[in-house]
């Protein structure tokens, strides 16, 4: 049966620009992201990374910040894709291949010009927070990271 007219198989994650796929009667995935004392429910993307990444869960780390950016280790190496980018919006939960890790950015970093949040590289955005990211100003270096799938 096609599509009712106006409606669509593909939709755009809130302000980050990569398209995902809709599968007829899938459900969203979402994941909690506890670091600290801070609890964030996040979206996954239909990606490469996102898929990976939920294949890994659960997740255990420690966290390290730099700026107003949460970064954590994780196990689930995958190569950067196209749609990779440096410039992200508070609430775009990232994987940076290159190390290894989840970046999680809330405000500038040390290189961020004004009024933009720039990460180190290019990284794969592959989940959007649900609740505030600007809780993760009380996570501190050496916090403890859980991330696990929310049912």
């Amino acid at each position: 049966m096609p599509p009712a007219k106006g409606s669509s198989d593909e939709a755009t994650g809130p302000r980050s620009g990569h398209k995902r796929r809709r599968r007829p009667g899938a459900g969203v995935r979402q994941v909690l992201i506890r670091i600290g004392r801070a609890a964030i429910r996040a979206r996954l993307l239909e990606t490469p990374t996102a898929e990976r990444i939920w294949r890994t869960l659960p997740i255990y780390s420690t966290a390290q910040t730099w700026g107003r950016v949460v970064l954590f280790e994780i196990h689930a190496e995958t190569g950067r894709e196209p749609a990779a980018k440096a410039l992200v919006e508070p609430g775009e939960i990232a994987f940076q291949s290159e190390e290894d890790r989840i970046v999680i950015a809330y405000g500038a970093t040390p290189i961020s010009r004004k009024g933009e949040i720039r990460l180190p590289s290019p990284c794969n955005v592959w989940a959007v927070a649900a609740d505030p990211v600007a809780q993760l100003e009380a996570v501190r270096p050496g916090d403890r990271v859980a991330v696990i799938a929310v049912e």
